[in-house]
């Protein structure tokens, strides 16, 4: 599926990024990967961690479409990563928000579209369970860019497709690493939102394989979403030390007590489970799924590539 091929990344010095990475170098021969980001510093931590002659760092933000444009213009497939992720600044910073997630999409599409008509993409799209039934800002941009890459197909050019994401064990984005520095420092109370909350949870292995299978299956318009497991706050917190306690701090703006994949308006999203693709056809939330147990939190967190 790689082999010989550009495969761009935007976001690609994050969590997902790194592991992509790896394993498309460990797994195929592709002609060029261009790792896009605005982060110098990630970037020339990243060469010194990958030895590959594939590998091209283009320093660039996806509000900038001109650069975007260069970037694209000999890309195969394009994995659209870049995006601001943090409920409570984004809430507290709602212009920055629509900048990045929005209009940096809206500039992904046009930069595909727009170089090279012969060379037909698959572009790819990471967004969120936030993205359904929204009730913070992120989660409207995420929509809002779910959309846009849906309608793009419209043009009959590349191919445009949707992947939704739980939560990803071990990413530097997740709680764990908030629990596994006070378990360092020694701390075992540990701020709990709330004691009911649900969340779900993949590890990054799952997130690339998922996309791995979408990129082979994809035909332009599709929302997908895995089949995976849910988590509980407090088990997650039980995983990094079996001996803290919970204080209970209350959720933050934005928040939701659980989280959802697909809602009552399912059009055009498809579960992905192993090696199966089908057509959603009911709600699937997090406190009503089938959940990990704490050993099997705490095996996924010491497993991940950003384990502390």
């Amino acid at each position: 599926m790689f082999n010989e091929r550009t495969i761009l990344i935007t976001g690609g010095t994050g969590s997902l990024g790194h592991h992509l990475i790896r394993r498309i170098t460990r797994d195929y021969k592709p002609h060029k990967i261009i790792i896009y980001s605005r982060d110098e510093f990630k970037q020339s931590q990243m060469q010194k961690e990958f030895d590959n002659d594939c590998l091209r760092y283009f320093l660039g933000d996806v509000r900038d479409l001109e650069r975007l444009k260069n970037a694209v213009k000999s890309a195969d497939i394009v994995i659209h990563a870049a995006a601001l992720k943090q409920v409570p600044a984004l809430e507290y910073n709602p212009t920055e928000a629509v900048k990045t997630n929005i209009m940096g999409s809206m500039n992904v599409i046009t930069a595909c579209l727009d170089t090279d008509p012969e060379r037909k993409k698959k572009v790819l799209l990471i967004s969120s369970d936030k993205a359904v039934s929204p009730i913070n800002l992120y989660g409207a941009t995420k929509l809002t860019a779910e959309k846009l890459f849906v309608a793009a197909n419209v043009y009959n050019h590349s191919k445009f497709s949707v992947v939704r994401y739980g939560n990803v064990a071990g990413s530097r984005g997740s709680v764990v690493p908030l629990f596994q520095g006070l378990s360092k420092k020694g701390e075992l109370v540990f701020p709990i939102t709330d004691f009911d909350m649900t969340r779900f949870w993949l590890t990054l292995d799952d997130a690339v394989d998922l996309i791995f299978k979408i990129l082979s299956d994809m035909k332009g318009g599709e929302i997908y979403v895995p089949k995976i497991k849910s988590a509980k706050i407090t088990d997650i917190a039980k995983a990094v030390n079996k001996d803290c306690v919970f204080s209970k701090i209350g959720i933050r703006p934005g928040e939701k007590l659980h989280e959802c994949l697909v809602s009552e308006d399912n059009k055009n999203v498809f579960i992905v489970n192993g090696g199966y693709i089908s057509p959603a056809t009911e709600i699937y939330a997090s406190d009503k799924n089938d959940f990990l147990s704490i050993a099997e939190i705490e095996y996924a967190i010491k497993n991940s590539d950003w384990y502390c």
